[in-house]
């Protein structure tokens, strides 16, 4: 376990590192320059505009700036906005958590009824099972930017049982913010996540060493625990654990439907604005996200299944 564990470590490490190069270098080659934010409609001189790139280092060298922002960001000093002058860590952190509880209450819910639909398609076949499958190939079918429409205009405006937009105040009022945006990250999660779940179980259900052990009589909950649910985990957990990454990159979109202050509104006020800093901490941020969900996933799929521990550990 302790060799799988540093090998993931190692993985984690170089994609980080490999994806701060690309980060950075795409955003300083992208088009466009963070100084003519700054000057707006205004035409500087020569010697303002030369002042600005000063400040901002950009008449430095791209190599030269990378391994500077790079060393800050492993000492955490993510840098400073181009824009408002505030350390990127603040900025960044002040919607961190927020984005942190909407992915969490969006994964409970696809947990809770990913699970529960695929595991009900796959003991149940029949008029239930198309009945599942009729309702997740809607749902994996929409986008969230669809779902968040959808349930803003139900929810908020008709019914008007949820805020269409912004947090209310204390944890609660965070809470009763969030739901429709959570729902609206979930919906096509929890059908990705019912077919996958059923298709495992159905899977391990087809086994022979399965079907043997119901003609011998064991009984049918001691043989889906030991023998079913346990076999069926691994790709169920691989599931969960990119679609947990795929839900940071999702909230770029839902969070500015919803105008919900977290990183991903963050992320697309600083690309308007080509504040380079934000937008390059918040995109390694992301990367670390999936990296870490998929590390997390191979971990946990290693205690549940010693198959893959002994795997690891030989290579």
């Amino acid at each position: 376990m302790g060799r799988l564990l540093l090998h993931r470590l190692g993985g984690l490490l170089t994609t980080l590192f490999l994806s701060s190069i690309v980060i950075f270098g795409s955003l300083y080659l992208a088009p466009g320059s963070p100084e003519n934010v700054i000057f707006g409609s205004r035409t500087p001189t020569a010697a303002a505009r030369a002042a600005v790139r000063h400040r901002l280092h950009l008449d430095q060298p791209l190599p030269v700036r990378y391994w500077d922002w790079l060393t800050g960001v492993l000492h955490g000093d993510f840098g400073t906005s181009m824009v408002t002058g505030q350390p990127v860590a603040d900025r960044v952190g002040s919607g961190l958590s927020t984005t942190l509880l909407l992915v969490l209450m969006s994964m409970i819910m696809v947990v809770l009824f990913g699970l529960t639909m695929g595991l009900v398609a796959a003991l149940l076949p029949g008029r239930v099972d198309g009945l599942v499958n009729a309702l997740t190939s809607v749902t994996v079918t929409i986008p969230s930017f669809v779902a968040s429409a959808l349930l803003i205009s139900v929810f908020a405006v008709q019914l008007g049982w949820f805020p269409a937009s912004g947090l209310g105040q204390g944890f609660g009022g965070k809470v009763d913010g969030l739901v429709l945006p959570a729902v609206a990250l979930a919906i096509l999660s929890c059908g990705f996540l019912a077919r996958v779940t059923r298709n495992a179980v159905r899977d391990q259900l087809e086994r022979e060493h399965v079907q043997t052990a119901l003609v011998r009589g064991l009984p049918r909950r001691t043989v889906l625990r030991s023998h079913v649910l346990r076999n069926a985990m691994p790709p169920i957990i691989t599931a969960v654990g990119l679609l947990t990454a795929g839900t940071f990159a999702s909230t770029l979109v839902v969070e500015s439907a919803f105008a919900v202050p977290g990183i991903g509104q963050l992320t697309i006020q600083s690309v308007a604005q080509k504040d380079f800093p934000v937008v390059q901490a918040v995109a390694l941020m992301l990367v670390a996200a999936f990296v870490v969900c998929n590390a997390a996933s191979d971990l946990i799929q290693a205690v549940v299944d010693p198959r893959l521990r002994e795997a690891g550990s030989t290579s």
